[in-house]
């Protein structure tokens, strides 16, 4: 298994551990359908939500695991009194077909395309649908609002677009904002994007609550929405009334920044590392988005450029790589991962940096596919959707439109309002948004054409817009993310050799990698085609090459891969040397002659390149993970002075996970061996890496571990202190802390005061019943060690 693979899984499945744990989140079906369900044989649903009908007033089911190009019916589960579809529609009715034929495709798709259908002029609103009742089926007519016809260049100069955009603002007025919120802020953008004077004192009202709000619970999601719709409120018109509070928001957004530039759920701790769930992009670009604007709205402050410069820092390393991902983990394999691509072309246009909002613009449009998905649900991924293709010029914007515009008319209501339509299931759907009003976040994308706020484009791009030409090989790198009917000739799987070649060629990150994964489940002698690539002159060909060759089955000729992957590792451009890397690790044991180029390379990182050590990072995982590293499962052959640098540097990367990594090699060395490393290994303990908490126990561990496996009398109160019983991921840690204690026998004496405090503080421990086991464990550790008379003869570190 590869390492992409390996990191993928495990991400995945940290995903999971972090999404049951939302607050608020709903647990989603339990269990997949055996088989597709026929509804008018008594076939049962699987439970999960019902959709939006578009303006008919009515909700249905359809079969919906991970997308929804299966379903052929619909089951009609709530019907609006005194809406359109009242009277012609009920409650188990189940609609077979539109314009007089069954479904041959998606139905919601087919169902939501009808309704765009119906609402032109020609058609006078008139929605022609199968439906089947009672074991009977007959042609029915609901009348829906003519709202008129999608320009081509939708949502730009396009009166249908316009009207939409009148119709929603108008529902979201009749609101109070009662209190400061994601979607109210959303709302009050939408309504401040008008330009309509009517609006004004609702916004004023608004603006004021936002400027006196402070919440310490989930704070950076709300401050991003809350500090974003105060700057842009002030900008466009003038009330400087609020600027003391703008001014105290985006300074506590920018304080509550961790040291490498990133957030999580709350602000950074007092040491500047983010807790809990470690970094979290989804509310981290919105608040750099928003201190943009905040100094855009004349927040002048040192400590707010400090942070907007090292947010993009930390950000602008994905350019060519991938999309963002969930936190400071390796970039996502598809062309969006839940809106966060879409945000930072948005981010870096109004920052003036071409090439990075250039990239995450074509991401963002050629994610048209991707985006009913989401970590806990898609709402970010519609919202910032239309704003980041935007970036890419007028001809992308109405190319994505014509591929997405029937999920928006699927989701507006008869009276012009959108709920949350929420993810097919099996896409990461869990509920977290369900009772989030989502007509803001739509009617963003019909804003765009008035250019009246910063984030839909008041400022003018930096993107030079694309050609048609360049339009349409984005939104080709897009095809193929689902199978239906109309994306079947373009799925992975049926491409021809030829093309997967050319696929490894694309800017696209996607289509580069999945080309490459395709090629190598193929049977054929692809590596020369492919040794060729990586000595091209065109980076995207070598990037794919790579990759592909950490795939494919290297039949003619190992070495020939292995040299060429090898010498890509020397090159001046930093993706190809990761890309590099993880492919010799996939190679795996013909490629361990690359060992020492490996470890050389991240003994010696190029910081000034790469301040971040990502290269490094990424090699700690090519060379110790235990599972597809090369030397994870055994040090034989490898050089000790050229690995004990590489360890040694290794330590020090800012990632916790690399630095776990690199604890995998301990148990193989001899205590003379790693004597020298002792010193280092202590300081990883003491200093956890400023980045990816969730896994900075790792090498903590792993080091208490080699301490008391060595008898150094340092590592006992190391144990103790490491606990940290206040937070997450206690459990796990203090068991294995008590653990390694045990090993020391009799000679762990000397620590036995701070063991009964800590006894007592479980047991005063708000959570003391769920650790009582822990408990008990360590009531038995105490007894074992007072009770022991053996002689334990324990070393003290070297001196440094």
């Amino acid at each position: 298994m590869s390492i992409q693979n390996q990191v993928k899984q495990l991400f995945v499945v940290l995903l999971a551990v972090a999404a049951a744990a939302s607050i608020g989140a709903a647990a989603p079906p339990a269990i997949r359908l055996e088989k597709i369900p026929d509804l008018t044989q008594g076939d049962e649903t699987d439970g999960s939500h019902a959709w939006t009908l578009g303006p008919t007033g009515a909700r249905g089911w359809v079969y919906a695991w991970k997308h929804t190009a299966d379903a052929r019916q619909i089951l009609i589960t709530r019907v609006a009194e005194g809406s359109p579809a009242d009277g012609v529609l009920e409650v188990d009715d189940i609609i077979l077909g539109v314009d007089g034929a069954p479904f041959d495709d998606d139905a919601r798709i087919e169902f939501a395309r009808a309704v765009t259908q119906a609402e032109r002029e020609e058609s006078g609103g008139v929605l022609k649908l199968i439906r089947w009742r009672d074991g009977l089926s007959e042609n029915v007519e609901i009348q829906i609002p003519v709202m008129g016809t999608y320009s081509d260049t939708a949502p730009y100069d396009c009166e249908k677009s316009a009207k939409i955009f009148r119709l929603g603002c108008d529902v979201i007025a009749k609101q109070r904002f009662r209190r400061v919120s994601i979607p109210n802020s959303i709302n009050a953008l939408a309504l401040l994007a008008s330009e309509q004077p009517k609006y004004h004192p609702l916004l004023a009202g608004y603006a004021r609550k936002v400027s006196r709000y402070w919440t310490d619970d989930f704070a950076t999601w709300h401050y991003g929405y809350g500090i974003m719709f105060l700057a842009e409120y002030v900008i466009a018109t003038g009330d400087d009334s609020v600027m003391p509070g703008l001014e105290r928001l985006a300074l506590e957004a920018a304080h509550g920044q961790s040291n490498v530039g990133s957030w999580g759920h709350r602000f950074a701790l007092p040491d500047g590392r983010v807790g809990g769930y470690g970094c979290m992009n989804s509310p981290g670009i919105p608040l750099t988005i928003s201190m943009v604007l905040a100094r855009e709205a004349g927040v002048n402050h040192p400590d707010l450029d400090l942070a907007i410069t090292r947010s993009a820092r930390f950000l602008r390393w994905y350019v060519d790589k991938g999309a963002i991902p969930y936190g400071d983990h390796e970039p996502w394999p598809g062309h969006e991962d839940n809106g966060k691509c879409s945000m930072v072309a948005v981010m870096f246009d109004l920052l003036g940096d071409e090439e990075a909002s250039s990239f995450f613009a074509k991401m963002a449009t050629a994610a048209y596919d991707e985006r009913e998905r989401g970590h806990t649900g898609n709402f970010f991924n519609i919202l910032w959707a239309m704003p980041g293709v935007s970036r890419c010029g007028p001809l992308a914007s109405a190319a994505y439109w014509k591929e997405q515009s029937w999920l928006y008319d699927l989701a507006r209501q008869w009276d012009g309002s959108y709920p949350y339509q929420g993810s097919p299931y099996g896409e990461e759907e869990h509920g977290k948004y369900a009772d989030f009003d989502s007509t803001g976040a739509y009617l963003l994308a019909y804003a765009l054409p008035l250019k009246s706020l910063y984030i839909t484009g008041k400022k003018p791009s930096s993107v030079p817009p694309l050609d048609q030409s360049d339009v349409d090989d984005v939104i080709a790198a897009g095809r193929g993310f689902f199978a239906t009917k109309e994306n079947d000739r373009f799925r992975y799987q049926d491409r021809s050799e030829q093309d997967l070649l050319g696929g490894l060629t694309s800017w696209s990150p996607s289509v580069r990698k999945r080309s490459a994964r395709e090629l190598g489940k193929r049977k054929g002698d692809f590596q020369p085609a492919v040794l060729k690539l990586i000595a091209s002159g065109d980076r995207y060909s070598r990037y794919g090459a790579a990759e592909a060759l950490g795939q494919i089955e290297p039949s003619a000729d190992p070495a020939a891969s292995v040299s060429a992957l090898t010498g890509a590792l020397e090159s001046d451009d930093l993706c190809l040397r990761i890309l590099a890397g993880e492919a010799i690790a996939s190679i795996g044991e013909p490629a361990m002659s690359a060992v020492p180029v490996m470890l050389q390379r991240l003994a010696s990182p190029d910081l000034e390149q790469d301040p971040r050590g990502m290269e490094q990072r990424f090699l700690c995982f090519s060379l110790f993970n235990r599972r597809g590293g090369l030397i994870g499962g055994s040090l034989d052959g490898v050089d000790r002075d050229l690995l004990l640098r590489a360890v040694r540097a290794g330590l020090q990367n800012q990632d916790g996970r690399a630095r776990g990594s690199v604890g995998t090699v301990f148990k193989y060395l001899t205590y003379e061996e790693i004597k020298p490393l002792l010193p280092a290994i202590h300081q990883a303990i003491v200093e956890p890496a400023p980045s990816g908490i969730m896994f900075a126990n790792q090498v903590r561990l792993a080091g208490v571990e080699l301490l008391a496996k060595h008898r150094i009398r340092e590592g006992m109160p190391l144990c103790i202190e490491i606990m940290e019983i206040d937070k997450w991921g206690k459990k796990a840690r203090i068991t294995q802390c008590l653990k390694t204690l045990e090993t020391y026998g009799a000679g762990a004496k000397p620590v036995l005061p701070q063991l009964r405090e800590l006894e007592k503080d479980l047991l005063a421990h708000r959570e003391h019943r769920m650790l009582s086991p822990i408990i008990e464990q360590l009531g038995d550790l105490i007894e074992q060690i007072e009770n022991g008379t053996e002689a334990v003869e324990l070393r003290s570190l070297p001196k440094t």
